[in-house]
């Protein structure tokens, strides 16, 4: 099933070249983004182009939710039209990529969760001069699979700040909870971990079926006693972990990647002790904001070197602050 397939057009305007001012919230709860050429309720003057995201997101996660109103933000302000699509199965995914780049649409943003799979149709794209930026997941090979910049967290780096600041805790024995097999970019997470504490083992979870993470995670926190942590890739999956070591009656730490603001709202409550943002709300604006700049000037930004937005650790030290920008839907 392909599981999404909307458009948004350039309905407001909000700016970003260069520097960007932020000033208060607007009545949407979202920021208006404002410079000196551009103010709001303004668009830029250039000729409207057609750019499509098609990531690997699965439904109702939200995750993406905040990568594509980034991406929509980027466009209201960019006279963009962009359509977003997504599908977890990387067959279906290659599928949508191809049918955008049929099209001829002006843009390509493609996560790379599965290269592999995507290889032959992005190729396709590049023989058909339409221009291509990843997102998320697969920076080692954006650039080999004609990505002219790449917007996402090193993940196995991320990895190792989780692995480093869970050994500051006094953590030995993790559980990293896998919730998608084959994700490149998830394996990378818990090697990154693994790599600065060894005993690290590897838990699978289907991430499309909440019962099952809960039960999984819950049966395998009542086994081994000796875990002292679980590292959640994602999330609601970290949420679902924190609601299956009570059932366990387990004393493992809970930690995760990525953020919204219920998560961010339970490390403020100290049921989960920390997460790394990767800041998807930057890859969804930067990444349109990057296509339309190489439209009007052949701008490519980066230097083939991928542009890193995290990894970036809330904790109760600053997680009051960062929940308002969640609640904003912005981080």
């Amino acid at each position: 099933m392909r599981w999404i397939e909307t458009k948004s057009s350039s309905l407001t305007g909000l700016a970003l070249a260069g520097a960007l001012i932020l000033s208060g919230c607007s009545s949407q709860g979202g920021r208006q983004v404002v410079d000196e050429n551009l103010s709001a309720g303004q668009v830029a003057s250039t000729d409207p182009i057609k750019v499509a995201m098609i990531t690997h997101g699965a439904p109702g996660n939200t995750f993406w939710d905040t990568i594509r109103r980034g991406a929509e933000e980027a466009a209201a302000k960019d006279n963009v039209e962009l359509i977003y699509s997504s599908d977890p199965e990387a067959g279906r995914q290659a599928q949508l990529v191809e049918q955008y780049v049929v099209q001829g649409v002006d843009g390509i943003i493609v996560t790379l969760a599965k290269p592999g799979a995507l290889e032959d149709v992005l190729s396709q794209a590049e023989e058909a001069g339409i221009p291509l930026v990843s997102i998320n997941s697969g920076g080692d090979v954006s650039a080999a699979m004609g990505a002219f910049a790449h917007f996402g967290s090193d993940e196995k780096l991320a990895g190792e700040a989780v692995g480093q600041r869970l050994k500051e805790e006094g953590k030995t024995s993790p559980i990293c909870v896998i919730h998608e097999q084959g994700n490149v970019g998830l394996e990378a997470r818990c090697e990154g971990v693994k790599e600065v504490i060894p005993a690290t083992e590897n838990l699978y979870v289907q991430g499309t079926d909440m019962t099952q993470v809960a039960s999984t995670i819950t049966a395998k926190l009542q086994t081994a006693q000796g875990a002292d942590a679980l590292v959640a890739l994602d999330a609601p999956i970290a949420l679902t972990a924190a609601a299956s070591k009570e059932e366990a009656d387990s004393e493992a730490a809970i930690a995760s990647f990525d953020l919204n603001a219920e998560l961010a709202q339970g490390i403020a409550d100290q049921k989960i002790l920390f997460t790394v943002d990767q800041q998807p709300w930057l890859q969804g604006y930067l990444a349109v904001d990057a296509l339309w700049q190489n439209h009007r000037g052949g701008f490519e930004i980066g230097g083939g070197k991928n542009i890193l937005t995290g990894p970036a650790i809330v904790d109760s030290s600053n997680a009051e602050q960062i929940l308002s920008f969640a609640q904003e839907g912005i981080r």
